[in-house]
């Protein structure tokens, strides 16, 4: 139930507690997801429940566009870290060495190889339908229909010997094999 106050600002509840909520929330909160805080970090920076988070979220809006701001930085931030990663990269370095007793800073460029793990990973976020670790895998019957399913309890003795056999061969070859019973 929403209230209009005497002074035009509508709230979502009448009575009850008053919100802790401060304006000054909105710039703490953007630092924090700066640092890569969540809902769960800034509720207890705040000293507050989750759902009292949520809750500011909605009745707040420049305390969520704070929230979207700093993490949409933070994430950006990261994912140019990551592809540099997963594609290598060039960085100036001093080196610092001692000649006749005296140091001497060397400019240097170091080179980073590209990172294989990184690189996978992005690419499995990237591009999920091509990259993914699970593949699905379609059974079906002969020439695409339906397969034929058989309960072992109608089998004769010497089908399940039979089928025992292949099972126990292919599992020592670790292959896959087809099973036809006997008519």
């Amino acid at each position: 139930m929403s209230v209009q106050l005497d002074n035009g600002v509508v709230a979502k509840h009448a009575g009850g507690r008053p919100s802790k909520y401060d304006e000054s929330f909105n710039k703490q909160a953007y630092k924090l997801c700066l640092l890569g805080a969540t809902d769960i970090d800034l509720a207890k920076f705040f000293d507050v429940e989750e759902k009292t988070v949520n809750n500011w979220k909605e009745s707040y809006p420049e305390f969520l566009q704070s929230l979207k701001n700093g993490k949409e930085i933070a994430d950006a931030q990261v994912a140019s870290r990551l592809f540099k990663r997963a594609t290598g990269y060039e960085r100036e370095e001093d080196k610092i060495f001692q000649f006749q007793g005296n140091p001497v800073v060397v400019p240097t460029e170091v080179h980073y190889q590209p990172d294989t793990t990184a690189a996978i990973f992005w690419l499995k976020n990237r591009q999920p339908a091509k990259w993914r670790d699970t593949q699905n895998i379609e059974v079906s019957g002969p020439n695409g229909g339906p397969l034929l399913v058989q309960s072992v309890s109608t089998l004769s003795d010497a089908d399940l010997r039979q089928m025992i056999e292949i099972m126990e061969r292919a599992q020592i070859q670790g292959e896959i094999v087809d099973i036809e019973p006997s008519e």
